[in-house]
Order: C-alpha cells, then structure tokens, then sequence
C-alpha cells in the first residue's frame, strides 16, 4: 500500500505538542493488545486510527502480521515509533487508502471524540473484514494514591481552573465513551489501567500536553501556567509516584 498524504480540515490541538506528546505520555498495558489479538477474527491485519506517536501500533506489531498506524497530524506521524511490520500514513479518520474488507482489528485510543462518528463507522465498516473487531478507548482524570493532602489539594485546583477550557468534545471521555452511538455487536471488555511511575517533571510534561492546558496557555499566559504547575511540584516528592489511569471501552464486533 502507498503512503498518500491526505490533507483535510481537522481539529488539530496536538501538532505542536507532537515531541511531548510522545516523551510524556502514559502507556497502555501490554495485556490489553494480548487481549485485543485474541478477540480479533485473525491476526492479519490492524489498523491504528489517531495513532499519534505510534504508542498503540507499536505494541500491535509483536501480534499482527500488518499494522497501519494513521493519524491527521503529519507533525504526530514524524514522531512515531517505527519497528518491523508497521506502516505509518497521514490521513483523516473518515478517509483512509485501506482496501475493503482488509482489517481485522480496528483500534483508537483516546482519540474517538474528536471525529466525525458517523462517517469514522462507514470507513470502518466499509474495511473491516466479517466478523472483525473495532475498539475504542479512553482515559480521564489520573488518581495517585500516596499523594498527600498539599499535592491532591494543588492537583484538584489546576484540574478546576483548566475545566473551561476544554473542548466540547472533551464530555464525551468525561462520560467515558458511554453515551456515544456505537453500532457494532457490544463485546465486554475485561479492566484494564494504566500505572505509571513519574518524577514530578513527567507528571507536568504530561499536563502541559493537554489540549485545554494549551488553550489556557494561549489565552491567560505562560506565567499564569506556571504559577498552576509550580503550586504541583511544591508539593509533590522528590521520589516518583505512581499514576493511576482507569480505562474505559467500547469494543464491537462487526457482524454483516
């Protein structure tokens, strides 16, 4: 398959945060693609859609014998991992090169909310094969358990002064995709999480990636950012901490 760039008009909140983007955010666990690979009709083929830095089509490569990593951001796709049996393109969601019937498994992490969910499902019916498996994730508010009353204190001040800025679309994780149409036969997910072990610096690079956080920025300034993020590491250890991420799935099977 050749690798067109197909340019068209997108929510693009992450292109210039495409370096952080890939240094600072969390990883999805390895059990998740075990699982994915099993309920997957063969291991063939998958499609990573957003892929962004690549996170998710990395990982599918140890179980597909073909991975495609999409995403609308040439920025994000310059940043990707790259490994054997995996092929990176620039495209929108709704408007791929993928051949018909030709995927088995169809994922996007933390990237569904911000398509165009009818035309996403006609690509995705139209190059899932019989009985092929699309999934959809995300993840919302991080919980640390052994942080102390300053650090959920300053936390929960920066989550309160960076809710306005969020998008619309941003309700839809709030809700944890569960509201969304989802035309497929429903599978149950098992549960899966992120844990991450960070620094103090890990844990704001990974804020400063937020799209409402950029919003923020824009609009009330850096200084005021800062002052945010310094009230964080006022209070946050010298040692790392553990990053709890709960995830929350729509997982369908396609059946014509």
């Amino acid at each position: 398959m050749a690798q067109p760039l197909i340019f068209m008009v997108f929510k693009d909140y992450f292109s210039q945060t495409a370096a952080d983007y890939a240094h600072y955010r969390p990883h999805y666990p390895k059990p998740l693609f075990a699982y994915l690979s099993e309920i997957a009709p063969d291991r063939t083929t998958a499609w990573d859609c957003a892929t962004g830095n690549g996170q998710v089509a990395y990982e599918l490569a140890d179980y597909f014998e073909q991975v495609y990593g999409s995403d609308a951001s040439e920025q994000q796709i310059s940043h990707a991992r790259h490994r054997d049996r995996l092929q990176y393109f620039v495209a929108i969601a709704q408007s791929t090169p993928l051949a018909d019937q030709s995927i088995a498994l169809i994922t996007v992490a933390q990237a569904f909310h911000w398509f165009n969910a009818n035309a996403f499902y006609n690509e995705v019916r139209r190059v899932l094969k019989p009985n092929g498996v699309i999934a959809l994730w995300c993840y919302g508010f991080f919980t640390i358990a052994e942080a102390s009353d300053g650090l959920n204190q300053s936390l929960h001040a920066f989550f309160e002064t960076i809710d306005a800025y969020w998008s619309p679309e941003r309700l839809l994780i709030t809700n944890r995709y569960q509201t969304i149409d989802f035309p497929f036969l429903e599978l149950s997910a098992p549960s899966f999480a992120m844990n991450q072990d960070w620094t103090v610096e890990e844990l704001i690079g990974y804020l400063t990636t937020w799209s409402a956080v950029q919003s923020y920025s824009a609009q009330q300034g850096s200084e005021q950012l800062s002052v945010l993020l310094k009230a964080i590491a006022d209070h946050y250890p010298a040692t790392s901490l553990t990053v709890n991420f709960p995830l929350s799935f729509r997982i369908g099977r396609y059946v014509i």
